[in-house]
């Protein structure tokens, strides 16, 4: 079933895609894939290849979703960690979306590391991260954050591990940051017990969450959340891409 997507996630799909389209299709890899959305994003435009998540209930959506591309042998999705994971072949796209901030800093200097090993020369790295530290909230306490990025944050870890900087951009700007108030007020409601738990176990679940009316809606909300009708939202997140205010902030660079 195509269900709402919240509509952060939606103004993220739409860009990621504008972004793709001067791509040319090949294999790629998801790090922390969840129920496997950018997945089937890449997948139908024509790309192939391999997302892993350390969440075995999120592996099975990010299967069921996927399988049509699975069963053609275009796609697998795998349950472990993608550090210690043996795939010989490299890729031409590594990419993640929120993933990175949930990484202590020997683990997003391996990340770095890793995706440097596993692209091929003139390979892409695409980077989804929570931004504005400003904005530093409850949610990051639950989703087991250690850090929100800005711009130059990111920028000095691309050239840290030596990637050429293709495009940085802030997302979601405005209507994210208007419906902060009300999103910190659901996830409070609805997940503050997970602040008990140890930042390794809200990392983990962090790609199941269900939070109505934030990370869930009733499928008639399909009515309002979809691309026709986020599109003037979309064309105001493009005017205002260097928001230092922009809660989502994507990165994309090449070897």
């Amino acid at each position: 079933m195509n269900i709402p997507l919240p509509p952060g996630n939606i103004l993220q799909q739409m860009y990621l895609k504008e972004r793709l389209r001067s791509l040319k299709c090949g294999e790629f890899i998801e790090v922390g894939c969840g129920q496997g959305y950018i997945s089937k994003l890449l997948l139908d435009l024509g790309w192939r290849g391999t997302g892993y998540d350390l969440n075995p209930s999120v592996v099975k959506k990010a299967t069921h979703l996927n399988q049509a591309a699975i069963d053609q042998c275009q796609y697998n999705v795998n349950n472990e960690d993608w550090f210690s994971a043996n795939q010989d072949s490299k890729v031409d796209l590594v990419i993640s979306c929120l993933v990175l901030e949930h990484l202590d800093d020997f683990k997003e200097s391996c990340y770095f590391n890793k995706c440097r090993q596993m692209l091929k020369p003139g390979g892409r790295m695409i980077l989804f991260v929570p931004g504005s530290p400003k904005h530093w909230g409850i949610e990051d306490e639950i989703a087991g954050h250690y850090r929100r990025y800005t711009s130059s944050d990111m920028q000095q870890k691309l050239e840290q591990f030596n990637f050429s900087q293709i495009h940085l951009a802030g997302l979601t700007y405005p209507l994210s940051n208007w419906l902060l108030p009300l999103s910190n007020f659901l996830v409070e409601k609805a997940e503050q017990k997970k602040l008990k738990s140890t930042i390794q176990q809200r990392t983990q679940a962090s790609g199941d969450r269900r939070v109505l009316f934030k990370t869930s809606f009733p499928f008639l909300l399909k009515l309002i959340l979809n691309e026709a009708v986020m599109y003037p939202f979309y064309l105001l997140q493009k005017s205002n891409l260097n928001h230092p205010y922009a809660l989502i902030l994507y990165a994309e660079a090449k070897l």
